[in-house]
């Protein structure tokens, strides 16, 4: 049935992949690469399946990692601040920075930015943009390290590549680890370091086997299973 409902490139991309096989994270690289066929450079993306509860608080994974060969995109960034620490972002690389006038811009249907950063004692002021913000995963987190006075720091990790994820209602965890275009050796280390993070989160509280079901794939292709064993 599958066959039927997917197009003739996709169902030529499944043949580079045996479906009951389980690879090494860079076999399993290289057969997405290998299988990527749409005009446009494709993400490559990551899913764990986790041995968790989310509905259980200290089992709702979320955080935040920094891919060492970065995401491949261009990463639009808006910091909420005054005085030094707006400055101190601007100097990081800010795309945009300003208090009063931007959350007003966003109260009229500005959202042109990818991350959205903001000092503590600015976050009164973007409270009444949670219905705006939040459906759009935009709205500036202390768990996701967007609400800091290290504007510096956040503004650096941002544009270097760190990347926010968090675990669905099923228990998976899906992200983004580089594009189609990056060398095998830069996706490879992107995915270690994915992989350590998630390992790191895992809660006291998980019992049984936490990393259940770990594949790749490019925006567009088939999945490609990789073998869980290693990370158990």
């Amino acid at each position: 049935m599958a066959n039927q409902v997917h197009g003739k490139k996709y169902r030529a991309a499944e043949k580079n992949r045996d479906v009951a096989a389980s690879y090494q994270p860079k076999a399993a690289l290289e057969i997405v690469k290998k299988s990527a066929y749409a005009k446009f450079d494709e993400s490559v993306e990551i899913a764990v399946r986790l041995g968790v509860d989310p509905t259980h608080a200290d089992q709702a994974i979320r955080g935040t990692v920094v891919l060492p060969a970065g995401t491949g995109k261009k990463v639009r960034v808006l910091v909420i601040a005054t005085g030094d620490k707006a400055k101190e972002a601007e100097a990081a690389g800010a795309d945009m920075v300003g208090a009063e006038d931007y959350v007003a811009k966003i109260r009229d249907g500005f959202l042109d930015f990818d991350v959205l950063i903001a000092t503590p004692d600015q976050m009164g002021k973007l409270g009444t943009l949670g219905k705006v913000l939040g459906p759009r995963g935009l709205m500036p987190n202390p768990k996701a390290g967007t609400v800091t006075m290290d504007v510096t720091r956040a503004v650096r990790e941002t544009k270097a590549g760190k990347i926010e994820f968090r675990v669905d209602k099923a228990g998976n965890v899906q992200a983004a680890i580089g594009k189609v275009s990056f060398d095998l050796g830069a996706l490879e280390t992107n995915f270690t370091a994915f992989m350590d993070q998630i390992i790191r989160m895992k809660p006291a509280s998980s019992k049984g086997v936490y990393i259940r079901n770990v594949s790749v794939s490019s925006s567009m292709g088939p999945g490609v299973k990789i073998d869980p064993n290693p990370y158990r």
